[in-house]
């Protein structure tokens, strides 16, 4: 297909703002692509003879299929090309100049340059940008400003008396100044994703766009043209049908309406806030929205309105329903599945079964507070419940090799082997290791990391820990350790009982005091 291409989660946010009747210029302006991008998917669509509503149902896998994606521009050849755009500009001022003339000069110089119609496309978009900005005429539900306010407040616990700073976030519908104030603990992604839910169900419905500052929580990499959004910010714009609009660097006017509510803040909540302390951040938050509500119904300085009958009178109606949950955070990671058919999720400190044909390749773990799903290469390969619980294994039966295949060296005769030449304790524990799991593959890992203690202590600790630990409950790659790092192997002890572990102590009852 000619033409920019673009990933799969903005090819179904171009089927989500069809579906809404936008034109594709309007949809290409939401999406921060050419016209001619959005054109050429369209037919597209066409040639495949599905409607939006069969597009907007097939899962990512089956988009994947019928447009496979590549890099959407050469960043090195984009950078070639904009250093003409000044001269360019310039050129044009002149009688008879014209962009096909000079594209002919630009291609003589760069035979691999961009053809015709990217070559217009980046030069008016560069050329647009440069423009002087006139007052902006919002339209009603199209866009919801977002930014946090420089100043912190704060909050006090009130059993140490340490002050905590709450940031604080600030959005508004341009149209009607409708305002919404929340206090974070942070401006991380998570409190990000959380306040813009909340403002969500307190408006009641979704604009078209969020237009957001360039914060990390929002744009995984910067550009002045193309800013990279992350992975969580677009799948939290799929799951409401709405899309992200970063604000350009260095461009003050683009954000000109929330900075100035910001500063409207400051003044009709900041300050009535100033006299008083707050001990927990729900507090903080409960004092904001009565502040808020107010500061909604306060009548413009010129006009017989206030922004509440504003976002009543032109914006609700406007605004798309809510999805019927909310949005749940969905976390993103890349992780290689192991030899024993797990991959490792480093938050938990925990593993999750793969389908063993998965080994050795590289997958996507997408993660939220209830479930872990992992992806290769856009399919859903594995789906899990979330634990908490660090160094556990999540299994799936079918997901490990079949009893009669063995790994080329892995093994428990192998590792038995092994472990009998640093000592005869060490074989027992490795064994017991081994066989306490259902699945021998999930022991071999940390039979293999025992093994290579011996190389990092030496091997006669190693044997001495492993007769200490044999006395415990369960075997563990972790215990082993331990009993190293704090050198109770040198202890002559055998591992710690309930009996000896607790000390006598006059505080402690007897068996009378029950009776």
């Amino acid at each position: 297909m000619a033409g920019q291409r673009i990933d799969i989660m903005d090819i179904k946010q171009l089927i989500q703002l069809k579906l809404k009747g936008l034109s594709n210029r309007k949809v290409a302006q939401a999406l921060g692509v050419s016209r001619n991008t959005v054109n050429a998917y369209v037919k597209a669509f066409e040639k495949h003879g599905q409607s939006y509503q069969q597009l907007h149902a097939l899962s990512e896998v089956e988009l994947a299929r019928l447009f496979p994606q590549t890099d959407t521009k050469d960043e090195q050849r984009y950078q070639q090309l904009a250093k003409y755009f000044p001269t360019f500009a310039k050129e044009l001022r002149k009688t008879g100049c014209t962009l096909q003339t000079l594209w002919a000069g630009y291609l003589t110089e760069h035979p691999d340059g961009y053809r015709y119609t990217q070559f217009v496309h980046y030069f008016n978009h560069w050329a647009n940008k440069t423009k002087a900005s006139g007052i902006l005429h919002h339209k009603a539900g199209e866009k919801l400003f977002i930014d946090f306010a420089g100043n912190p407040l704060s909050w006090v616990d009130r059993n140490t008396g340490e002050v905590h700073p709450a940031q604080v976030f600030v959005a508004v519908l341009p149209a009607s100044q409708y305002t919404y104030v929340q206090a974070t603990a942070s401006q991380k992604r998570e409190d990000v994703v959380r306040a813009i839910t909340e403002c969500m169900s307190w408006l009641g419905g979704v604009t078209k766009a969020i237009v957001a500052d360039n914060m990390k929580a929002v744009v995984s990499k910067g550009h002045k043209y193309a800013p990279l959004i992350n992975k969580t910010l677009k799948d939290l714009a799929l799951y409401y049908g709405c899309v992200i609009d970063p604000t350009r660097p260095y461009h003050p006017k683009d954000k000109a309406l929330v900075e100035g509510a910001v500063q409207l803040v400051y003044q009709r909540i900041y300050y009535p806030l100033s006299g008083h302390t707050f001990f927990s951040l729900e507090e903080l938050n409960h004092a904001i929205r009565e502040l808020v509500q107010t500061y909604n119904d306060y009548r413009f300085y010129n006009r017989a309105t206030t922004r509440r009958q504003q976002f009543v009178e032109l914006e609700q109606s406007a605004l798309a329903p809510l999805p019927p949950t909310r949005y749940h955070l969905r976390y993103y990671k890349r992780a290689k599945v192991q030899k024993i058919s797990h991959i490792y999720l480093g938050v938990d400190k925990n593993y999750y079964s793969v389908p063993h044909r998965f080994v050795g390749c590289y997958v996507e773990v997408q993660y939220t507070a209830d479930v872990v799903e992992i992806f290769y290469e856009s399919e859903r390969i594995a789906h899990h419940k979330r634990s908490r619980q660090a160094g556990t294994y999540t299994t799936v039966g079918t997901h490990m090799p079949s009893a009669h295949q063995a790994y080329s060296d892995w093994n428990p005769e192998r590792f038995a082997q092994r472990a009998r030449r640093i000592g005869c304790y060490t074989q027992r524990y490795i064994t017991r290791l081994i066989d306490q799991y259902d699945y021998p593959e999930i022991g071999y890992k940390q039979a293999q990391g025992i093994l290579a203690l011996a190389k990092q202590n030496s091997p006669e600790r190693v044997e001495a820990a492993c007769t200490r630990a044999m006395a415990g409950y369960r075997a563990s790659y972790r215990t082993i350790v331990n009993i190293l790092t704090h050198h109770l192997d040198q202890a002559g002890q055998t591992e710690l009982t309930l009996e000896n572990h607790i000390p006598e102590h006059d505080n402690i009852r007897g068996e009378t005091h029950y009776k």
